[in-house]
């Protein structure tokens, strides 16, 4: 498939116009050939993942963060910010990133997120339209709820409120949403699962009585990859997509 071709199925996924304005999207680094025939799927571009993709021997690394969202005046192999990229210059491969718009688009991260939790009557969250909102299949405790949420995402989730209290509507925002909950709170949620969010954050939800459920940047993300692979399979079936089974989350937990 020719790399064009590839940059319009994506586009198809994940519309660039839907990126937030701070947003860096689209082919970041060209590979050094215009035939696409294998793609691994990242959430970030590191020296793991972008090693991973020469051993691959891919030729487009696939990422939902970008790997750059300020200029850069020099590329350097020993840089943490642009070590990845030299790497990928190195062995011609290339890289692009999908992030707000993939989560705002129809079947992105967010619309992954809910479906993950059952929620029914899923509907964006105004005014930005990334997050989402919709109802439990029945009511539970927030207790129960944030159970759900860590065995699903495989996360050991903090979070704020009565452990009794019942909760029906629920809003989700993968990634560092604490900046939406004002939104979520508009919306008429009971709980909003994100993945983290600023000491003065939490503070708001909890003098807004939204309980927070706090379950991680990048186990709220990473459930969007195989969507991502199912959907680009569907629409560029002769290209070969592989997972990354190197990326793991960053935080640890004893």
């Amino acid at each position: 498939m020719e790399l064009a071709t590839f940059c319009d199925c994506m586009e198809q996924i994940a519309p660039r116009e839907l990126a937030l304005d701070f947003d860096n999207v689209g082919l970041l680094v060209e590979p050094d050939h215009a035939e696409i025939k294998k793609v691994l799927l990242a959430l970030d571009c590191t020296t793991v993942t972008a090693q991973e993709a020469i051993d691959l021997e891919v030729d487009l690394l696939v990422t939902h963060h970008p790997q750059f969202f300020h200029g850069v005046k020099s590329i350097g192999f020993s840089s943490p910010i642009t070590g990845a990229a030299a790497l990928l210059l190195r062995h011609g491969i290339g890289h692009f990133a999908a992030h707000t718009n993939l989560d705002a688009a129809e079947g992105g991260v967010n619309d992954t997120l809910a479906g993950l939790l059952g929620l029914m009557d899923v509907r964006p969250i105004p005014p930005e339209n990334i997050g989402r909102i919709g109802a439990l299949t029945s009511p539970m405790k927030l207790s129960a709820l944030v159970e759900t949420c860590n065995k699903l995402l495989h996360s050991y989730g903090a979070y704020t409120g009565d452990p009794d209290r019942l909760v029906s509507r629920v809003a989700v925002l993968g990634g560092a949403g604490g900046g939406d909950i004002e939104y979520a709170h508009a919306a008429g949620a009971d709980a909003y699962l994100t993945g983290e969010a600023k000491h003065n954050q939490i503070l708001e939800a909890m003098e807004r009585d939204l309980p927070l459920i706090l379950c991680g940047h990048y186990e709220t993300e990473q459930v969007v990859l195989k969507s991502l692979r199912d959907r680009l399979q569907m629409l560029a079936p002769d290209v070969q997509y592989t997972i990354t089974l190197r990326e793991k989350a960053p935080l640890l937990f004893s």
